[in-house]
Order: structure tokens, then C-alpha cells, then sequence
């Protein structure tokens, strides 16, 4: 980051990088494993729902190929989509044996199964694979809300992210420009924000010029959910937070007074509204850096400054502070690899030194044939690196995405988030195209919730 730093602030940075130098992860003494791989090597299980840890590890045995010599990674992925990662990691978790997950990853939407809920009793403490938690957590400065989310009812850490999702919004330089007079992310800032009042005034302040200030209520429902006081589930009970109850409204605000596109996330109009091409030009959208380098770099239509909106992009801060996904790593507590295990989860999770994972995430480099940055978990590696980017003009994202991780919080999610979000969205929509009352979606939710769930509304 181009910021001078002072002399006490420097030595704070070699502290905390010489904290964070074993470029191999930390190890324990596991127990040898009664399953090998090809060659009498020791197999390590992996579960995964994409492709991205998977690929990590591949990363970290071609830069330590020792690892390789002593291990085969056995790789099973199963996609999120139909809901079908679950069950499956379930049955094979509950099974054991040898063909078990020795690792395995779980995203945002149900994450807290499996490190607090039905499925946590299966979780290894990471002090019991080997790596010095806590000493490791502060020389990374590792996000707390990805802390709070991967610690156990008995106080062990059992998950962490390589991700920072917190999240900002995500604003078209020339829509800012000719609406408000400035595209400076300070200013449109003050226009969008803080709060949800500010933030529909800016709508309507759009709307005079013929554009949409979101493309569907979608994109404000993350900002919504995970800035909420508590979670869906309190005492045991379905309990429906008030700002969440609030979405009712923005949502219905933002159909009646014409403000989106009327598009649900992650279709095709949806994605149109990123090139520009959608019934009106929409003015931003709100999300972490993985919905800039993942979503919406390949969706807006170039691939260099001046193709499609490539370029016309900023961030600033949200009217409200949120994060948005994310996905934690986890071990077996039965796992026989618990060396191995220990020295991968380390190095993509807590590992801050320049020949960790996350610095070469942070900077670009990890992959040479698309040298995407992103942000990380760590905050030591963010300070270490330079977020600026030319898909948002030239701007350090990382000024902006830096801060926002400390607004976003851990504590308001359930093990059940995935299906309840998916029955309250469906009622929401219902009641904004006018299928129903305000008071019938509520109580069709409740009911739906009991139904499918059998947790009854507090």
C-alpha cells in the first residue's frame, strides 16, 4: 500500500513477518496412517465444493514437493448446487475409516454445522494438529469475525477462512460522475451513506437521471443479513432480527419506486446489469473482493480499460457494514494425518510470510496465468501488500476493504442460514410482486420454516 509508515509502525511489520516466517507451517506429531497412496505414501482426504483448496494444495506440494513425496491428496468434490455437498460430507464423516475426510471445507451459509452445531463433534482443535493457535492468529492478525465463526463451544479454534469477505459497495465511476459530480469513493460515501435513509435518497437522486442504484433487491439483502443484531435461530426458536424484518420494505421500496432492474442474483439479467446492458444503467452493487475478481470481471463484458465497464468501477464503504461468504478449513478429529494435515491447513490459513499462501492471494501472484488480487485473512499480509487494481480504475481496493473486515460479524449466523435464507427470499419476492400480504409472507415463512425444519417462531 502507497502509504508511508513510521518508523515505530516498521518495526511492528518486522515483528509481525518474523512471527509469520515458517514458510512450511507448523507440524505435528500425528499418528502414522494405516490407508497409503501409490507408492506406500499416506493418503490425505479432501472434501471440497469447488476446486479452489483443492488447487491450493497442488500449490503448496509443487512448492515443497517433499510433501509430495510423503503424501497422495485424494481429491472429492461436490458442488453446493442442489444441495448435495452436505449430506454427502455428512454420511462420509459419520462413516470414518480410511475413506473419510481427513480435510474438509464449509462456506458461510452453513459453516457453524460443523464447527458449532449437529456436525462440530467431528472437528480437530488446530492446537491438536500441531500449529500454535493463538500465537499464530495474533501474528496474522487473522479477521475476528473469522475466529468467532471457526471457534467451538468449548473455546478451540477448529476452522478458519484464507478469505476477508468483508464488504463494500461497488459503484460505476461514470454513473457517479454524472449523477453526483465525482466518482471519489469519499464523496459517493457521504451520498450513499451510513445508513439505509441516505442510501434511498441516493436511489432517488439516480432514478431522476434514468438509472437504478442496484439491479435487484439481492444485491442489498447480504448488507441486510449480516448486519443484523442476532441470527434466525434464538433459544431454539425462529426469531426474525428487525432489520431483517426490515428487508421487507427496502425491497418493496426499491420495486415501487422503480429503483432496480427487478433481477435476481446470479442470472442473466443479473449479470447483464454488469455490462451496462440491462433495461436501465445500474449504478452499483454490494459485495467482497471475490464478487469484483470472480463475478464481476467476468461479467463485464471486456477484459482490458475501455472494454465494456472494465475500468468504470470503484468501491467505497457500505451504508451498513456486512460480510458476504467465505469458506473455513477443518480437519478430522480421527484423521491419522494430523502432521500433514496440520502443515497444509497452516499454510493456507495462518501462514503470513511471503511464501504463504495468503501473501500470494493478497498480491496476485499465486496463480501467474491470472494474477488476481484478493483479500485476505490475514491483516499483516494486507498491510505487506498493494490492492490496486485496474478493473476499479487504478484504486487500492484495499483501503477500502481493509476497514471493512472490522465491521463484519461473525455472531449472527445459525447452521441453518443456507435453507432459511432460501424459504425468507422466496417470500420476499412473492410480496413485492404483490402474490401476497406482508402479514402472509411473514406467517408462510414461519410455517415453511416449522415445516421444513421443525423449529417453530419464537
Amino acid at each position: 500500500m502507497k502509504k508511508v509508515l513510521s518508523t515505530i509502525a516498521a518495526m511492528a511489520m518486522l515483528v509481525s513477518m518474523a512471527a509469520c516466517g515458517n514458510d512450511s507451517g507448523s507440524s505435528a506429531d500425528g499418528g502414522g496412517s494405516s490407508s497409503s497412496g501409490k507408492g506406500g505414501k499416506e493418503t490425505i482426504n479432501v472434501w471440497a465444493f469447488t476446486d479452489e483448496v483443492p488447487g491450493m494444495i497442488k500449490k503448496y506440494i509443487e512448492l515443497h514437493p517433499e510433501f509430495g513425496e510423503k503424501y497422495t491428496i485424494k481429491e472429492t468434490i461436490i458442488p453446493t448446487t442442489d444441495g448435495n455437498y452436505q449430506p454427502a460430507l455428512d454420511q462420509a464423516l459419520s462413516a470414518g475409516g480410511k475413506d473419510a475426510p481427513d480435510i474438509y471445507c464449509a462456506e458461510a451459509a452453513f459453516v457453524l454445522k460443523y464447527t458449532q452445531g449437529a456436525a462440530s463433534q467431528y472437528a480437530a482443535a488446530y492446537k491438536d494438529l500441531g500449529i500454535d493457535v493463538d500465537n499464530e492468529i495474533n501474528a496474522a492478525d487473522i479477521a475476528q469475525y473469522s475466529v468467532d465463526i471457526g471457534t467451538n463451544p468449548s473455546g478451540d479454534v477448529v476452522g478458519l477462512g484464507y478469505q476477508a469477505t468483508g464488504g463494500a459497495f461497488i459503484y460505476r465511476r461514470s454513473i457517479a460522475k454524472d449523477v453526483f459530480g465525482t466518482d471519489d469513493p469519499a464523496a459517493i460515501q457521504s451520498e450513499i451513506g451510513p445508513g439505509w435513509d441516505k442510501f434511498y435518497d441516493a436511489a432517488e437522486e439516480l432514478k431522476g437521471s434514468g438509472y437504478g442504484i442496484v439491479s435487484g433487491d439481492g444485491d442489498i439483502w447480504h448488507a441486510v443479513e449480516n448486519s443484523s443484531d442476532q441470527g434466525w435461530i434464538v433459544d431454539n426458536k425462529l426469531h426474525i432480527d428487525p432489520k431483517r424484518e426490515e428487508f421487507l420494505d427496502l425491497s418493496m421500496s426499491l420495486m415501487d419506486n422503480g429503483y432496480h432492474n427487478d433481477t435476481e442474483d446470479w442470472g442473466d439479467a443479473w449479470f447483464a446489469d454488469m455490462k451496462g446492458e440491462g433495461a436501465k444503467g445500474i449504478f452499483g452493487f454490494f459485495g467482497p473482493a471475490w464478487l469484483i475478481n470472480y463475478t464481476m470481471a467476468d461479467n463485464c463484458g471486456g477484459k482490458a480499460v475501455g472494454e465494456g465497464t472494465y475500468g468504470d468501477w470503484a468501491v467505497c464503504e457500505p451504508p451498513v457494514g456486512f460480510f458476504w461468504g467465505g469458506t473455513w478449513l477443518l480437519a478430522n478429529k480421527d484423521t491419522e494425518q494430523k502432521e500433514g494435515v496440520g502443515e497444509l491447513i497452516d499454510w493456507i490459513t495462518l501462514d503470513c510470510s511471503e511464501n504463504g499462501l495468503q501473501y500470494m492471494w493478497a498480491n496476485g501472484t499465486y496463480n501467474p496465468d491470472k494474477p488476481t488480487k484478493d483479500c485476505v485473512a490475514s491483516g499483516t499480509v494486507m498491510k505487506m501488500s498493494d490492492g490496486t487494481v485496474d478493473f476499479l480504475g487504478g484504486q487500492n481496493m484495499f483501503d477500502v476493504f481493509v476497514p471493512a473486515n472490522e465491521y463484519a460479524n461473525g455472531k449472527n449466523l445459525t447452521q441453518y442460514d443456507e435453507s432459511i435464507n432460501i424459504l425468507w427470499r422466496d417470500q420476499v419476492r412473492m410480496y413485492t410482486s404483490g402474490q401476497k400480504s406482508r402479514e402472509d409472507a411473514l406467517e408462510d415463512f414461519k410455517r415453511q420454516v416449522s415445516d421444513n425444519l421443525a423449529i417453530e417462531a419464537e
